[in-house]
């Protein structure tokens, strides 16, 4: 929600539209359909994980923030490590202050960090590629 807001020097100027944008127009030239869910309530998100099992969800590209390392979250791990589905975890880059490790790394199929909003893309290419593998 904070993109392009919170410590742009750092995290960058681009907005959550602007990353959806550039991952609608990928998804395009890939052929598949991407939806989107932003939320900052570990519920929500894990309730939406719960949905993909059931809705024709083929892959998931998450973006955990803080739960990556802060909230070692049994459940988060649990639903994408059973999920059957291709995943990849993106991590912004983050202020050296910050954890880096990942709870997450270990029940996804890889982890990609480093590259900014290109993290996204390259997340992308990499679920459509182990979906369609």
């Amino acid at each position: 929600l904070l993109f392009g807001k919170r410590d742009p020097k750092h995290y960058g100027t681009e907005t959550l539209e602007d990353i959806n944008g550039k991952l609608s127009a990928l998804a395009g030239e890939l052929g598949v359909e991407v939806s989107f869910f932003q939320s900052n309530y570990e519920g929500a998100f894990v309730e939406r994980i719960h949905e993909a099992h059931g809705d024709g969800t083929a892959g998931i590209v998450l973006n955990a923030g803080a739960w990556t390392h802060y909230s070692y979250a049994s459940w988060m791990r649990g639903d994408l490590e059973h999920s059957g589905r291709g995943s990849a975890h993106v991590q912004r880059p983050r202020p050296r202050s910050l954890p880096h490790f990942s709870v997450l790394s270990a029940v996804t199929r890889g982890s990609i960090a480093g590259f900014g909003s290109g993290s996204y893309l390259l997340g992308l290419r990499a679920v459509v590629d182990l979906v369609k593998g």
